[in-house]
């Protein structure tokens, strides 16, 4: 619809004045792509100058940015310089941490900024890192990336990469005309069996890719007992006035790769979104604390569960669940179908026409459990096999090791991201879009092309051994 058409079906339907509100918000930026900048430099397959040593700072290090801490000072080629935290007892033991992995050598001179919440900036201007790893409240990530590309530094951003589509393109725009990597970190598209499938959607196993299911099916309410910080603090507040995807990347990011989504063969076109009631999070609320905890003072508006659909370019299918709210078992989906067979995840099982060589007679049989063996001798991911022994221990199965070590191989050797920025925000751009879809009743809405055309000349991630 046009802009003006869509302004006279929303009034004909009597949709509420919030939805309205959202709908023309987001008509303001689902426009034509702002103009690129004449010292822009188009970021897909972008490889920065190489550093010798890369000099790191870090803000937030909570139960996930000390994870980046240790890791990433365990690795050859890196200097942790700085933290910024504003808790001082989570940044002393950070940089005591790397400080003990540095076995005098390294990792000895690191700076602590925690007076307060802009100190991170003061940060950036006086010891002006290669890169900044930023693992903060959602809200904070666009901010802290923008300004950390603008102080000169690469950007490297826990999920979601950003909460509107304005941050997205101000990202975007940023990374375009610093010349510096914006990557979010979606340490998923490192798992063992997200690296096998990409290996094996690649070698044309499962034919021409027509749908894929991705999720985020985590029950996480118990993180509302972490009330004054920690990850449950701030997040409550998003479940409980926002209606939508809020953590769509995890699953996401995976099986558009697989696709190649705004790599040459297909890019992300439009999406649908519906949620169920909000529910679970106010009866918790309500059974485990006082009737004047804030927690119960709180309007639950977000839906427990969300499913959104996503058309693009070629009429491909994917759907996207979220729930971080309903008692069930922790599930990605991971499910992509072809023409030939299946690859699923939560259990992994892969169904081929003809059977599985060795171990199926059909596709009517899925090939799993202890005959998925066979299946990892043969087609697992190069990278994991490098890689996999080195980073036990890491996290999440060796996949968070694996994400840190090619973004310092990377900056080191001046490779592109695994992951460009454009990915980045088409990912995230989920949780916007299917907000305002929600808000709609279902209304498609369209996503903005981040790469203003880009997408068809991006060469799809290689196969990195």
């Amino acid at each position: 619809m046009k802009n003006l058409d869509r302004r006279k079906f929303l009034k004909k339907t009597s949709l509420t004045a919030a939805a309205i509100a959202t709908a023309t918000a987001f008509d303001s930026c689902a426009q034509d792509a702002p103009e690129r900048a004449s010292n822009a430099q188009y970021m897909g397959g972008f490889g920065a100058p190489k550093l010798e040593t890369v000099r790191i700072a870090l803000i937030g290090v909570g139960a996930r940015g000390s994870g980046h801490a240790r890791n990433l000072a365990m690795l050859e080629g890196t200097e942790i310089v700085a933290i910024s935290d504003l808790y001082e007892d989570w940044a002393n033991r950070s940089k005591t941490a790397c400080e003990e992995i540095g076995t005098g050598q390294r990792h000895q001179n690191i700076a602590l900024y925690t007076q307060d919440e802009n100190h991170w900036k003061v940060m950036l201007d006086e010891v002006k890192p290669d890169a900044v790893f930023i693992s903060t409240n959602w809200s904070n990530h666009a901010p802290m990336a923008i300004e950390a590309m603008k102080k000169g530094a690469h950007a490297f951003v826990e999920v979601p990469i950003a909460l509107t589509i304005e941050e997205m393109w101000a990202i975007v725009d940023t990374s375009e005309t610093t010349k510096k990597h914006c990557m979010m970190m979606e340490n998923v598209n490192y798992g063992r069996d997200e690296l096998m499938y990409l290996n094996m959607c690649r070698q044309g196993l499962v034919g021409d890719l027509l749908h894929a299911e991705a999720s985020y099916i985590h029950e996480l309410r118990f993180q509302m007992e972490e009330q004054e910080r920690g990850t449950g603090s701030w997040r409550t507040h998003h479940y409980a006035k926002r209606n939508g995807n809020l953590y769509p990347t995890h699953g996401l990011g995976p099986v558009a790769q697989y696709m190649n989504i705004a790599r040459t063969d297909d890019t992300f076109k439009k999406l649908v979104s519906f949620s169920t009631p909000a529910l679970g999070r106010q009866d918790y609320a309500k059974k485990n604390y006082a009737a004047d905890h804030k927690w119960n003072q709180l309007d639950y508006q977000g839906g427990d569960l969300n499913t959104s659909i996503i058309k693009t370019n070629l009429g491909r299918t994917i759907m996207v669940q979220w729930d971080e709210t309903s008692p069930r078992p922790y599930s990605r989906l991971n499910l992509v179908q072809g023409t030939k067979g299946t690859l699923a995840g939560f259990p992994t099982r892969v169904a081929l026409e003809g059977g599985v060589e060795g171990v199926t007679d059909s596709h009517h049989q899925w090939a799993q459990g202890k005959d998925l063996q066979a299946l990892y001798d043969k087609y697992d991911h190069p990278l994991y096999k490098r890689l996999s022994e080195s980073a036990k221990g890491s996290g999440h199965g060796g996949m968070d090791g694996i994400m840190r070590y090619r973004i310092v191989e990377c900056l080191r050797n001046g490779w592109p991201m695994d992951q460009n920025v454009y990915e980045g925000c088409f990912w995230s751009a989920v949780s916007p879009l299917s907000e305002a879809s929600v808000a709609q009743d279902g209304m498609p809405q369209e996503f903005p092309d981040f790469t203003r055309g880009g997408w068809s000349e991006t060469a799809p991630l290689d196969i990195i051994s």
